[in-house]
């Protein structure tokens, strides 16, 4: 019965190690996720980007259901 809580002991053991690097991960990849990627369009260019989305968005809506789009 001796090696039962040895076992345990050893279980836990390699949960808190796991537990441990999963942590060490994370804050790696939220240090990461946190950092300005330094590339990629001017803000004006992604504004005009995303209107222009927008606007085709909007078409296609009122292309779908022309009744119900009329404060688009």
């Amino acid at each position: 019965m001796a090696n039962k809580g040895t076992t345990t002991r050893s279980s836990s053991v390699v949960a808190t190690s796991q537990n441990n690097e999963i942590e060490a991960r994370l804050q790696a990849l939220e240090e990461k996720a946190h950092t300005p990627c330094g590339g990629g369009s001017t803000d004006e260019e992604r504004i005009a980007a995303l209107e222009s989305r927008i606007e085709e968005v909007v078409e296609a809506l009122k292309r779908a259901a022309p009744g119900a789009t009329r404060n688009l």
